[in-house]
């Protein structure tokens, strides 16, 4: 798929999110639960926050506009499409949320969270579907070089046979999370994690490359 073909796939892909009772809206709907629970257990001061692969942003974008703690958040969203950046930056502005901004980059690479990291709250939604395994565990284990203590990580992950949550949040815990929940509906196979960084942060690096985005996000829609 070239560049320009898949840009259009990718802002065809998120027009699921409208249709109501869609996998990817029963999906979004608890990763923003999960978000709004998040931000109500951070302490007072500022509250930095991650969200890779970001698309439109639909996540934190819903989520701040009527929360208490809107005015504390600072959020780097990275989104690698330029057609979906621009939604998430012009809905951004629209609700006046002047702490989220929003970078036209490459995901993968730690450098491009360096002016946020580390953060209160990490999203990783849409990431695990699309990458190898090995690029999932490496992931996971590099998480706690942007995490500082206490740091939520909310991720997401089909749950397509064979299923590999059950690993992924065995990675977790080898990572130094503890497991606060893992959500997921009968009919569906979408899966949302949200972990607790118990153990210590890693040392900041800018160099790591975390993954290589090689999927088409089809199964997000099981």
């Amino acid at each position: 798929m070239d560049s320009s073909a898949a840009e259009r796939h990718w802002v065809g892909w998120h027009r699921r999110y409208d249709l109501p009772g869609s996998s990817l809206s029963r999906r979004l709907a608890l990763v923003q639960r999960r978000l709004r629970e998040a931000l109500d257990e951070q302490p007072a001061g500022e509250i930095r926050v991650l969200s890779m692969c970001a698309g439109q942003g639909r996540d934190i974008l819903g989520v701040l506009p009527d929360h208490a703690r809107r005015g504390d958040v600072r959020a780097r969203l990275v989104e690698l499409d330029p057609d979906l950046a621009a939604d998430a930056e012009r809905a951004a502005l629209a609700a006046g949320l002047g702490g989220v901004e929003v970078v036209h980059g490459d995901a993968s690479v730690t450098a491009v969270y360096e002016p946020v990291a580390p953060v209160h709250i990490a999203l990783v939604c849409g990431v695990f579907g699309n990458i190898a395994d090995a690029d999932v565990r490496h992931t996971v284990e590099q998480l706690p070089r942007l995490c500082r203590p206490a740091a939520t990580v909310i991720w997401t992950r089909h749950r397509r046979p064979p299923d590999l949550t059950p690993t992924i949040r065995s990675w977790f815990a080898g990572a130094g999370f503890a497991e606060k929940g893992f959500d997921g509906e009968d009919g569906f196979l979408m899966g949302v994690g949200t972990h607790r960084l118990v153990g210590q942060p890693l040392p900041y690096q800018r160099d790591v490359r975390l993954f290589d985005f090689v999927g088409d996000g089809e199964d997000a829609h099981r």
